[in-house]
C-alpha cells in the first residue's frame, strides 16, 4: 500500500475549491493535512469538510509544514506568488485556472517547478468534460483535417449574478489581483484552447470594455482575435449575457470537419463532414479514471510521472497566459501585438 502524499491547501477566495475539494478529502492516495488562508471563515467552512489543521500565515505552513504538495485556490496574483514559493520549495503545485495574472507571474511559476523538478499541473473546469478530452484527441489525430480556426465563448450574466461569494468578487473585479476582469477570468479558456490545438499564435489583437456593468472598475466583455500562419482563433468573455445560449461551447473547424463540443459533462460531441454537413453525435469513450476530477489526475501524474493532459500542462498554460497579456496590451492601444512578447 502506497503512502497518502501530504496535501497543503494554500488559498481559499477562488470559489472552485468548493467544487474540487471533495475529489481530494474522497481520494485514497492524498491527505489534506493544513489548510490556509487570511480569512479565520473561510478555515471553518474547510473545518467543517475536513479535520484538518488550519492557519492564517501561508509562510508559516511552507516553512514549517512537512508537506508533499500543494492545491492553490487564492486571486490570480497571491496564487502564482504562492505556487512559486512552493516549488522553489520542491513541492508539487495544483493551481486554478488561468494560472496567473501576468505572464511574468506565469513564467517565474513554470521556472520555478522546472529547476526544482516539482510538478506542476493547471486546473481548469472544463478538463474533465470527456467530450471535450474525444474532441481534443480526434482534432490531434488528423479526424477533421488540418485545423483552421478554434472557437470558444464564456459567458455568463457576472459573477455576483451568479452567486460567487464577496471573498471571489472581490479579487475578481480588482484589476491588479486578478490581472484584469472578464478577459482575464473568461478569455483564458479559449487561448488554452487554441494554444492546445494550434500553438503560439503569430499576433494577437484584443478588444474590451465596460459595456454595462457601471459598478465594476474593469471590463464586462471582451474578446481576443489569434492569427496562425495557417488558421486563427477566438476566445469571447462576457459578464452580462442574459441566459446560456451559445454560451462555454467549443468549435473547432478543419479542412475535412467540423467539430462541436457542447458545454457541461454528459453533454454531447458532434461532427460534420461534407457527407453529413449537419452533424451527429459521436460516441464518446469512459475516459480513465484518472482523466475524471483534478485530484485524480494530479495525484496519478506524481506517482507514475506521466505528463499531465494537454489542457492542464504547465507549457499549455503558459501559452495561454502570454496570448491573455498581448490580449490585454492589444486592448489598450487598439493596436495588434505580435508574439513572442
Amino acid at each position: 500500500m502506497t503512502v497518502p502524499l501530504r496535501i497543503g491547501l494554500l488559498g481559499l477566495t477562488h470559489d472552485h475549491v468548493w467544487d474540487n475539494l471533495p475529489h481530494l478529502l474522497n481520494h485514497r492516495d492524498a491527505n489534506l493535512v493544513v489548510a490556509a488562508d487570511p480569512n479565520p471563515e473561510l478555515l471553518a467552512r474547510v473545518n467543517e469538510l475536513a479535520p484538518c489543521s488550519t492557519s492564517t500565515n501561508y509562510d508559516d505552513v511552507l516553512n514549517t509544514e512537512n508537506l508533499d504538495a500543494v492545491w492553490i485556490f487564492g486571486s490570480n496574483k497571491v496564487g502564482a506568488e504562492l505556487a512559486t514559493a512552493a516549488a522553489k520549495r520542491g513541492l508539487h503545485v495544483l493551481i486554478e485556472k488561468p494560472m496567473a495574472a501576468s505572464y511574468a507571474g506565469a513564467t517565474a511559476m513554470v521556472e520555478a517547478a522546472i529547476e526544482n523538478n516539482a510538478r506542476l499541473m493547471i486546473n481548469w473546469p472544463f478538463a474533465w468534460w470527456p467530450q471535450l478530452q474525444h474532441a481534443l484527441k480526434l482534432a490531434s489525430d488528423g479526424a477533421i483535417g488540418d485545423i483552421w480556426q478554434v472557437k470558444y465563448r464564456a459567458a455568463h450574466e457576472g459573477p455576483a449574478e451568479l452567486g460567487c461569494s464577496s471573498f471571489f468578487c472581490d479579487w475578481l473585479f480588482d484589476e491588479e489581483q486578478n490581472g484584469g476582469g472578464a478577459m482575464m477570468d473568461y478569455c483564458c479558456y479559449g487561448c488554452l484552447l487554441a494554444a492546445v490545438v494550434q500553438g503560439c499564435p503569430a499576433s494577437v489583437q484584443g478588444m474590451s470594455g465596460r459595456f454595462v456593468k457601471d459598478s465594476i472598475e474593469v471590463e464586462d466583455n471582451a474578446i481576443i482575435v489569434m492569427k496562425y500562419a495557417n488558421g486563427m482563433a477566438t476566445a469571447e468573455a462576457s459578464w452580462t449575457q442574459i441566459g446560456k445560449l451559445t454560451a462555454y461551447t467549443t468549435a473547432i473547424y478543419g479542412t475535412t470537419g467540423t467539430l462541436m463540443v457542447e458545454p457541461r459533462a454528459g453533454s454531447r460531441l458532434l461532427l460534420a463532414t461534407p457527407d453529413d454537413p449537419t452533424g451527429s453525435p459521436v460516441d464518446v469513450p469512459a475516459p480513465a479514471e484518472h482523466l475524471t476530477n483534478p485530484a485524480a489526475h494530479f495525484l496519478h501524474g506524481i506517482r507514475t510521472g506521466e505528463p499531465f493532459q494537454a489542457l492542464c500542462r504547465a507549457d499549455s498554460g503558459r501559452i495561454a497566459q502570454e496570448i491573455l497579456e498581448a490580449g490585454r496590451q492589444s486592448a489598450v492601444s487598439g493596436q495588434q501585438v505580435i508574439l513572442p512578447l
